[in-house]
């Protein structure tokens, strides 16, 4: 079981990690510790790996800070699913291996804390409302999420999705 996570609408970077606590700011720490450390210091204290961020509209807009999604992941976050997400911030969560799905109902439907399971593989996310069908990747973004990021699907392909095999290699 995960903990649902939920967010209004218009959660940018700042939010999810201050610039003051970025990463070159604080040589030697953790930038995980430091995920909604303001917005939602819960968060920062208590989210578990495996639980699932649940937001409104234009979620990871402001500045491309791919710390704040790393943030996410090293905190073992599970998936993000929100209204919609800010087209850089989708990016580079599917890159650092951060299952991300679209809904745009599923906010309305759960509450903070609740309880859920969610199979990334599928897109079923399942509450103690029922089972709700998340709208499943692209097959070349669940490639890159089954390999754990753009990184690791490059080093075991040799390419990047849609190129001919071996065309990435360096």
């Amino acid at each position: 079981m995960a903990r649902v996570w939920l967010f209004g609408d218009d959660v940018d970077t700042d939010q999810i990690v201050p610039g003051r606590y970025a990463p070159y700011m604080r040589p030697g720490e953790d930038v995980a510790q430091f995920a909604f450390i303001e917005a939602r210091p819960d968060f920062a204290s208590d989210a578990q790996p495996g639980d699932v961020i649940v937001a409104g509209e234009n979620f990871g807009c402001g500045s491309s800070r791919e710390y704040a999604p790393e943030a996410l992941r090293r905190r073992g976050i599970g998936a993000v699913i929100a209204r919609s997400f800010a087209r850089i911030f989708y990016r580079n969560a599917v890159n650092l291996g951060i299952p991300v799905f679209v809904s745009a109902t599923l906010a309305e439907s759960l509450a903070d804390g609740e309880q859920v399971t969610l199979d990334a593989g599928t897109g079923r996310l399942t509450s103690q409302s029922g089972s709700h069908e998340l709208p499943a990747p692209p097959a070349f973004v669940r490639e890159i999420l089954d390999a754990g990021g753009i990184v690791a699907y490059v080093r075991s392909t040799g390419h990047f999705p849609g190129e001919p095999g071996g065309g990435g290699q360096t």
